[in-house]
């Protein structure tokens, strides 16, 4: 428990940052610090990111463990003048924890405020002279640290696998009456012109082999099913049209039943937009998921998975880290650097699902290319025929997930820094 006042300012960026880091980690620090507000403060100051939706300030304030929330489009602001929009005082005493965005915001912000600093480090660890604490993904990181700095590390684990300890998350990988398939395409809409109608005409297919088969798309937090939709119909998406794949209307029966996409097969692809969806998703026998941390949160429910990266439009991917994602963003120009960017990354036979980048090995199919439908529809329909291979994807996926438990070790380095401050008042 804090004993004097004290602010936690979270540095933090897009929307998979907050879905998967800082959710847990203000669970945890209110679990070990109290949610006395006149004695902790917990704020969020969100930074510019290119995977950014708009929406990050409403998620972050969902969140009944946070106070304050101040959006992207004045962070550079209190970056260089340390005035926040609504100008917000500080406390004397505090933590300023980095989980997500640039390592080095955390460094000027720190000595602004002469707050005690906290990184969470997944893959790398940087500043080491002027960042008080790290909290690294695995012992890897500190094995490549200056032993002067050694002091300042702990090895926490993995903040994706907190997915594990989610409320949400009852049971592990039920065995559901109904053979469900979850359908993951993005929800940036350079992704959805051509993930939605791709896994549509997958699932239409399938569900002529298989009519027993449910389908189900958990709508992203940043992402409103009127939206959704659009994508689904040809007036609004050409690709559509383009490619033959599948299209859709919106229906949206009374409540208590959920609305659905329906397909002009018939086919019903329900929406569920509870978030997160992860009891939803641990009941599913297979997903098919775009890149991105969502394929680390179905790494971690051990949930079967296909990775689809359609090439058919060269410039849906735009979410790369530092410069290539500032050109891939860029006004105007950003298309050409983004078809340049992927079509040179696409050359080097990468890995780009979670578990596979964690494993090193390609734990879970990534299928690359100018997609077509029947392709992909082969590879379900075997795993659903071969359940045996389903369950050695889900045990290979559990090898590498990680332990939960890395939320509570970090919300326990900043009481550390929390604590400085009154060991040195007394």
């Amino acid at each position: 428990m804090i004993v004097q006042p004290a602010d936690i300012l979270i540095l933090s960026n897009g929307p998979g940052e907050l879905a998967t880091w800082v959710r847990p980690v203000v669970r945890s620090l209110r679990q070990q610090l109290g949610d006395d507000r006149t004695l902790l403060r917990i704020s969020i100051v969100l930074s510019p990111c290119p995977n950014g939706s708009g929406k990050e300030v409403e998620i972050a304030q969902s969140y009944p463990e946070v106070d304050r929330v101040q959006g992207p489009e004045h962070f550079f602001r209190f970056l260089l003048w340390g005035k926040t929009a609504e100008n917000w005082d500080w406390r004397q005493k505090g933590a300023v924890l980095f989980l997500g965005g640039d390592q080095f915001f955390t460094v000027l912000i720190g000595k602004r405020l002469d707050y005690n600093t906290i990184v969470y480090a997944e893959w790398q660890a940087r500043w080491h002279n002027w960042i008080d604490k790290f909290g690294v993904m695995k012992p890897e990181i500190v094995a490549h640290t200056h032993h002067k700095y050694a002091h300042k590390f702990t090895v926490v684990g993995d903040l994706m696998a907190e997915v594990q300890s989610e409320p949400q998350y009852k049971i592990q990988n039920p065995k559901s009456k109904i053979e469900s398939i979850g359908l993951l395409p993005g929800s940036k809409p350079a992704k959805l012109l051509q993930g939605l109608p791709l896994v549509l005409a997958i699932a239409e297919q399938i569900h002529r082999l298989r009519p027993q088969t449910r389908f189900v798309i958990p709508v992203a937090p940043t992402l409103d099913i009127q939206k959704l939709a659009c994508f689904a119909n040809p007036q609004q998406n050409p690709l559509i049209g383009q490619l033959g794949w599948g299209s859709a209307e919106l229906v949206s029966p009374p409540h208590p039943e959920p609305p659905f996409l329906k397909t002009n097969s018939g086919l019903h692809v329900e929406l569920f937009t509870q978030s997160p969806a992860y009891q939803l998703l641990s009941q599913c026998s297979i997903c098919l998921t775009t890149v991105g941390a969502n394929t680390a949160e179905l790494g971690a429910l051990a949930v079967p998975m296909i990775v689809l990266i359609p090439t058919q439009q060269l410039d849906a991917m735009r979410s790369w880290d530092g410069l290539p994602g500032l050109l891939a963003n860029l006004p105007g120009f950003g298309s050409i650097f983004a078809k340049i960017i992927n079509w040179l990354v696409l050359r080097q036979k990468r890995l780009f699902a979670w578990p596979n980048i964690w494993a090193k090995a390609e734990i879970v199919p990534e299928i690359v290319g100018k997609l077509q439908p029947s392709d992909v529809v082969d590879l379900v329909i075997d795993f659903l025929n071969n359940p045996e291979k389903l369950d050695q994807m889900r045990d290979r996926l559990r090898s590498v997930r990680g332990e939960a438990g890395a939320a509570q070790k970090l919300a326990h380095l900043v009481q550390e820094e929390l604590y400085k401050f009154e060991d040195l008042d007394g």
